[in-house]
Order: structure tokens, then C-alpha cells, then sequence
């Protein structure tokens, strides 16, 4: 018998959740399996209404569950309270208290805990100075960058102890540049504190530089989860292509595939033996390469249009205008076959009043 890989131990297990904000609408989250390895750093990505911010809320305790079971190490937390679960969140917005400096939004937990002045006031200075704010302790948000009023908002949240940190669109408020530079900060702490992070967000940019492992979300629903590596180069299905961007949907005699746009071959149609017929619409030069827009000649409208990156250098040597029309091919080898995505769960009409699953742990101790 063939030994079984174990699988990586978990710090945050998501079994069959859901959530339903009315009786008779869709839900918001649907029945979902989800497995966060114990230290990693985890982003639930997709584009608004998905789901991603439901799911972090319910693991964090603020908002309450429709169906299914949340595990943190091993623990059902289902049903616990917020402050009792072991996890901590971080803010989109930060919410520090304007009225308090900085040393004192970061004791501001331990104080509701009763914990001595003197004692609370030494673990949020080692806090501050651990993410290089303990200079600014006495300055109060109002007098503080967005940069550094994340690392405050940082050191609040670690204060608690927390197994799990849970971030909100962390970044979302910062400018281009600091955002850069923030996001790698996060992914340096994440490693120093050897914490497991999960990050929820829609920029495919932001989740491709900062996880190890990428959850991509659709309709309440998981399309596919797998390192950015995998889930860039291995799109699952035409949502996940056409959301990660940077690939071309294509309709072939054996199905739709997916072709990155840097894979894509160009020639103009004078010298094109095979492939498809296309027009440029459109050249939009992006410094060390030249991103084209095309329209396919006789594809329906709504997989009409597709791009091709060119390296600058390359673009040089023929470059293509509006109006241009021109033959696209592509490699065998750089072609992704689609599936058909993620398939909602089937229900059956419920025959009598409808009762939230019993939680796990309830299951097992019938079993002993």
C-alpha cells in the first residue's frame, strides 16, 4: 500500500461555510472547504462582492455563520467569541483612537484586560520598537504618516498574542508608492513573527508579491487555490484567467485554453502562414514593453478581443499601428486548457425547519 503524504498541518481549517444574509437570497459565502497552513501567508483574492471579506469576518468573529465549521488549530471556534479565538484583525482603516498616542492605542487591550500601567506600557514599547515605531510612541495618529500609522495598527494587533492575523484590505488606503514598500514590510514581519496571515484583497499584484498560498474567490464560491506561481500559469478556468489578467481566452476545436499575452506570436498578415486573423486596435507603450490590442476577425464579440506583449526591444524591429492586421499563433506547450470553474453546491429542499449543522466538535464527541 502506498504511503499517504501528510498533509501540512493547519492552523486555520474552513469546513462546508457558509453564510446567508436572508432566506431566499444567494449566499454570500457557500459551503466552502478551505486549509491555511500553520505559518503561512494566505491571500483570499477576487473582485468585489466574492465572498473574501464574509469568510475573514466570520473566522475573526464578527460576523456570525450560516453553516459549517471553522477550526483553529485543531479548536472549533466556531461559536466563540471574537477576543476568545486566537485570532487578531487588522484594520482596512486602522481605527486607531485619534485621542491617544501611539503607545497607548497599542496598550489600549491590555488596559480593557486590567493589566498594570507600567506592565502594559513595556510590552507595547518592545511592540513599537520591534516594527521601528518605538521613536514616535508619544505622537498620536493625527501626527503619523499611513505608513506609520499601519505599523501602529500592526503592533495593537499583535499585542493580543494572536495565532492568526487577519488583514482587511490593509493597503488599500495607502499611496502607489508606500504601498510597495508596505507590502513588503508585512511579508518580512509575517516571517520574523512566524505568524500565519491571512490578507484579504483584489489586487492581483498585491497577492502575487505577498502569499504563499493564493485563494481566488467568485460568487461566494472557490475557484481555484495554489501558489501564485500555479494559479498564474495553471488558471483553472476562464474566470480565473481573465481575473489574474495577463492571459488571452481562447476558443479552440478541443475547448477553451488560456495563452499568457507575453506567450503569444505575432507576424504581420502578409507573412503569417497559419493562425488567427486579427486587427490592432490599440499600442500602449509600457516602457520595457509594448502591450497591443487586438480584435479577432470572426470570433464572437464577447472573446473578440485579445492582447499581445512584446518585449520593447522586439516591438522595435516591426512596430505594429492601428489598423494593422496581422497573424497570431502561439506555442502548443504554452496553452492551458480550461475547466469549467467552481461548481455551486446542489441542495435539497429542506423538509422541515431548517437547523444549523452540529459543529464538529459535537460530532466527535457523539462518535467517542
Amino acid at each position: 500500500m502506498d504511503a499517504v503524504t501528510p498533509l501540512p498541518p493547519a492552523a486555520v481549517e474552513i469546513v462546508a461555510l457558509s453564510k446567508r444574509y436572508a432566506a431566499g437570497a444567494p449566499p454570500a459565502v457557500d459551503q466552502i472547504d478551505l486549509r491555511i497552513a500553520s505559518g503561512s501567508y494566505c491571500c483570499l483574492l477576487g473582485p468585489s462582492g466574492c465572498g473574501k471579506s464574509t469568510t475573514l469576518r466570520m473566522v475573526a468573529g464578527h460576523e456570525s455563520v450560516s453553516g459549517g465549521d471553522i477550526l483553529l488549530d485543531n479548536r472549533n471556534i466556531t461559536n466563540l467569541p471574537a477576543a476568545a479565538r486566537g485570532t487578531a484583525m487588522m484594520f482596512q482603516s486602522f481605527a486607531l483612537f485619534p485621542h491617544l498616542t501611539a503607545l497607548d492605542n497599542v496598550a489600549f487591550s491590555l488596559k480593557m484586560k486590567g493589566v498594570s500601567r507600567l506592565e502594559r506600557h513595556r510590552r507595547a514599547g518592545q511592540l513599537l520598537e520591534r516594527v521601528a515605531m518605538g521613536h514616535l510612541a508619544q505622537r498620536k495618529p493625527g501626527e503619523l504618516s499611513g505608513g506609520q500609522q499601519q505599523r501602529v495598527a500592526l503592533a495593537r494587533a499583535l499585542i493580543t498574542e494572536p495565532r492568526v492575523l487577519l488583514l482587511d484590505e490593509p493597503l488599500s488606503a495607502l499611496d502607489p508608492f508606500l504601498r510597495i514598500q508596505m507590502r513588503a514590510e508585512l511579508r518580512r514581519w509575517q516571517k520574523e513573527l512566524g505568524l500565519t496571515f491571512i490578507h484579504v484583497t483584489h489586487s492581483q499584484e498585491e497577492a502575487m508579491a505577498l502569499a504563499d498560498t493564493m485563494v481566488v474567490m467568485n460568487h461566494g464560491l472557490i475557484e481555484q487555490v495554489g501558489t501564485p506561481h500555479q494559479v498564474y500559469n495553471h488558471p483553472a478556468s476562464e474566470f480565473v484567467a481573465r481575473f489574474m489578467g495577463g492571459h488571452n481566452v481562447l476558443e479552440t476545436p478541443g475547448g477553451l485554453i488560456a495563452v499568457r499575452t507575453d506567450h503569444m506570436q505575432i507576424a504581420p498578415a502578409a507573412t503569417a502562414d497559419s493562425g488567427l486573423a486579427a486587427r490592432v486596435t490599440d499600442v500602449e507603450y509600457q516602457g520595457t514593453y509594448v502591450l497591443i490590442g487586438l480584435q479577432l476577425e470572426g470570433a464572437a464579440p464577447a472573446r473578440s478581443g485579445v492582447s499581445v506583449l512584446l518585449p520593447e526591444k522586439v516591438f522595435a524591429t516591426h512596430p505594429y499601428a492601428v489598423g494593422d492586421h496581422v497573424g497570431l499563433g502561439w506555442s502548443p506547450s504554452d496553452a492551458r486548457p480550461l475547466g469549467p470553474g467552481a461548481v455551486r453546491p446542489e441542495r435539497e429542499p429542506p423538509a422541515g425547519p431548517v437547523s444549523r449543522p452540529a459543529p464538529l466538535s459535537a460530532l466527535a464527541s457523539m462518535a467517542a
